[in-house]
């Protein structure tokens, strides 16, 4: 059976209907580029927290530090604590997106709760001023890092403290913040590589 070359025209354009060309401009640019980037890693008495520029060459420190607990603060206030520094911290630095680390298992489950308490008021105060928030395993932060995903705090602060250019290695829950916003940075220059999961 042949066909004229006018019903081979439309037949092509039928085709090239079903595919609309926006279709793959909207996947390629789906995920917005941000230039500042707030990581956290959460902990009841000691959640880490790191916002870097994401510059066009090497990423530049804006800030980094660890809210710290005393032991004599309760739970409830150790919680409003943290959200009141992490609020601070997105006032100041304006991020707009923020990375968290993933949950893990834990075989102690008063451990797992308190730690989901303590990322679940970082993830409230970045969710009041809208920033975009996607969580990362660490083991795949490690990878990204350090090259290693077993790779021990000590290897990670040191990579941290050489991919931001500083005079000495961040506190070890600041350089995993760090390394949070570091990984996602990475990850968004690359079109293939995806490790963050959106929350």
């Amino acid at each position: 059976m042949s066909i004229t070359a006018q019903q081979f025209q439309q037949l092509q354009d039928r085709v090239g209907r079903r595919v609309p060309k926006l279709a793959v401009e909207h996947a390629v640019s789906v995920r917005a580029e941000h230039k500042i980037i707030l990581g956290i890693d959460p902990s009841l008495r000691g959640t880490g927290y790191g916002v870097i520029r994401n510059a066009s060459r090497t990423p530049e420190l804006l800030v980094q530090g660890t809210v710290k607990c005393a032991a004599s603060l309760t739970r409830v206030q150790c919680l409003a604590r943290i959200a009141e520094a992490i609020r601070e911290i997105v006032r100041s630095c304006k991020p707009t997106v923020c990375i968290v680390e993933g949950l893990f298992y834990a075989q102690n489950l008063q451990t797992a709760l308190i730690m989901g308490e303590a990322r679940g008021a970082s993830l409230v105060a970045v969710a009041e001023a809208g920033l975009e928030v996607y969580e990362i395993a660490p083991r795949k932060v490690k990878q990204a890092v350090v090259g290693y995903g077993a790779a021990q705090k000590l290897a990670v602060a040191k990579m941290v403290q050489r991919m931001l250019r500083l005079s000495e290695p961040p506190a070890p829950d600041a350089a995993d913040a760090l390394a949070l916003a570091l990984t996602y940075a990475q990850e968004s220059r690359s079109p293939i590589s995806r490790v963050s999961r959106k929350l």
